[in-house]
């Protein structure tokens, strides 16, 4: 019996731990981006922009294109609001409630959050590359970026915290990091967004993911708290 007081003080210095290095790398992360954005509204990263987006331009074969077009896809929202039923009834069969709740809203909030920057910086976009046709939403952030590094880096998480191997969870985390970051590239690749809005989309799902990540931990604390005050009453 006297073990399991031990466990749980363990268990909420951990969680106590957690949030801490996660509000500090969301706050770094806030602060990335909004160093980032006033370089988008100043013009200063119009040079970075174009720049990069010539080096990855001459990267161009018709085997790449497609290839590209294809992890374009994948990010797209039709895609990953296709990926989230499938993500969520999968969970919810296995009886994972919580995780599917979880999942579910992250990736509404992501979509959201995309919307609204969108709207707030109305950055036109740049040019496409091979005849593609011009999008009709803004170009800061990445959409594609940003929903996309929240679905695969939110799965990856969920799946991580359930599987024990530790060649699994790395596998899966890099399989995930590698499909979010090509998906980025492909943006670029295909010259509908600037450099700066890919990154921009990234820096923004790290925050969002922390925050979903800050509120689930406090609420998971809180209730360990609660557990300790019952057992002992």
């Amino acid at each position: 019996m006297s073990s399991e007081p031990t466990n749980e003080k363990r268990w909420f210095e951990f969680l106590s731990l957690s949030l801490l290095l996660g509000l500090g790398t969301a706050i770094a992360a806030l602060i990335f981006f909004g160093w980032l954005a006033d370089e988008v509204l100043e013009g200063d990263a119009r040079h970075f922009d174009e720049v990069t987006r010539a080096a990855i331009h001459q990267l161009a074969s018709p085997t790449l294109t497609i290839v590209m077009r294809g992890f374009s896809f994948v990010g797209s929202t039709i895609a990953l609001t296709i990926g989230t039923i499938i993500v969520v009834v999968r969970f919810a069969r296995k009886k994972w409630g919580r995780e599917a709740k979880l999942f579910a809203i992250t990736m509404a909030g992501a979509a959201l959050l995309n919307i609204t920057l969108k709207l707030t910086f109305k950055r036109a976009r740049p040019e496409p590359f091979f005849n593609l046709s011009l999008p009709e939403t803004y170009s800061f952030p990445s959409g594609h970026s940003l929903t996309s590094a929240v679905f695969f880096g939110a799965l990856a998480a969920i799946l991580t915290a359930r599987i024990k191997s530790k060649r699994a969870r790395t596998a899966i985390w890099i399989v995930s990091t590698l499909m979010f970051l090509t998906i980025g590239f492909s943006r670029i690749y295909l010259g509908v967004h600037h450099t700066t809005d890919v990154i921009a989309g990234f820096a923004a799902a790290l925050i969002w993911i922390l925050v979903v990540r800050f509120v689930e931990m406090q609420l998971r604390r809180r209730k360990l708290r609660k557990m300790g005050q019952d057992l002992q009453d």
